[in-house]
């Protein structure tokens, strides 16, 4: 007859290959859009696996648990107390410490990936004023960069809409319109309460503070229209403060640009 740590082997490796099946088989995210869509998506399958292991790990042993130890006819009090369990003490302390370093460890890698730990791109024309201090955003992972000349722009936000200032061209737009597979640079400031610029699809997302402008540098991927969303509570109207984000054919972008330039520039 088998013994029971056979059947808790087989238990555990049937949690472990399902959770791991579900992780790497089920998409639950928006479709990847920009260079550092897949990167996030890495991070986010490995703690949706890790979570997956953690819940049907608990559902069945509180499920076990209800069947196991019910309360039988004969039962009369509550049974004799379990405690001063050492070992049990240590493994459900050592291993979810160590789950918290990986994962923590990893997060650093995949921040640094997506370029939050690199030296942020001041090339903007906006950021040659030496009295005024630019605060942290992300940059970008350089490797996978296509073009070289990137595209600046300057975002506003207010309650409660985002405004988007092409200083090459002069203009002011309501909608964030770009090229595909060029790097943008977007210098972002506040102009009342904290804000945030986020793209789902992008898997980006950055704070807009007032009196400190914030960087955000992308590249996008795909051609697409876009939804941009306040993720931070701004305000009454905060649910309502959307825009868009445009990612067109260099072709396309290029006679849109022109059709609002106050001049004709080369692009």
């Amino acid at each position: 007859m088998l013994n029971k740590n056979f059947y808790l082997i087989l238990i555990i490796s049937a949690v472990f290959g399902i959770s791991f099946w579900i992780g790497f088989n089920v998409n639950l995210l928006p479709a990847e859009a920009s260079i550092n869509a897949p990167i996030y998506d890495e991070l986010f399958k490995i703690l949706f696996i890790i979570g997956l292991i953690i819940f049907i790990g608990m559902t069945i042993a509180v499920i076990y648990s209800l069947f196991k130890f019910r309360k039988r006819k004969d039962q009369y009090g509550d049974g004799i107390a379990l405690e001063g369990n050492l070992t049990l003490e240590i493994v459900w302390t050592i291993i979810p410490s160590i789950i918290v370093l990986i994962i923590g460890l990893y997060s650093y890698n995949i921040y640094d990936r997506m370029g939050g730990m690199k030296e942020l791109n001041h090339s903007h024309e906006m950021m040659t004023s030496n009295t005024e201090k630019i605060w942290a955003g992300i940059s970008q992972a350089s490797n996978n960069e296509v073009a070289s000349n990137n595209l600046s722009v300057e975002v506003s936000a207010m309650q409660f809409a985002f405004l988007f200032n092409y200083p090459k061209g002069e203009f002011i737009s309501g909608e964030l319109h770009v090229p595909v597979d060029h790097k943008v640079s977007m210098k972002m400031e506040s102009k009342d309460v904290i804000h945030a610029f986020w793209v789902p699809e992008f898997r980006i997302k950055q704070d807009i503070i007032p009196g400190q402008p914030t960087i955000l540098n992308f590249t996008p991927t795909k051609v697409g229209k876009y939804p941009i969303i306040c993720a931070e509570l701004c305000g009454p109207y905060h649910g309502g403060m959307r825009a868009s984000i445009i990612v067109e054919e260099e072709s396309d972008y290029k006679d849109w640009f022109n059709k609002n330039t106050k001049t004709e520039v080369s692009l």
